[in-house]
């Protein structure tokens, strides 16, 4: 992985403690809006690790591909994951 794995760790990690908070508020019958809050905010630290991994692979894999033959496929596995980022 070409991604500042330092980053993406640190962004998955918080991800990690907002789901272990977003189910503590469960279990205390909390507010639902403020567990859709949380929620929400984890998904946006996802969705931020998940653009850093993609924008490394753009940067090295797909960028540095010997031949047309492998940048034809790479860009097919990118247009495969912008399309299921898009859903």
């Amino acid at each position: 992985m070409k991604a500042d794995r330092q980053a993406v760790s640190l962004l998955l990690r918080t991800a990690r403690g907002q789901i272990e908070a977003a189910l503590k508020m469960i279990e205390e019958d909390r507010y639902c809006v403020e567990i859709s809050n949380q929620l929400l905010a984890t998904e946006a630290l996802i969705r931020k690790a998940n653009m850093d991994v993609l924008s490394a692979h753009m940067k090295s894999c797909v960028k540095n591909a010997a031949t047309e033959e492998e940048k034809d496929l790479k860009i097919e596995e990118m247009v495969q994951v912008l399309t299921r980022l898009a859903k």
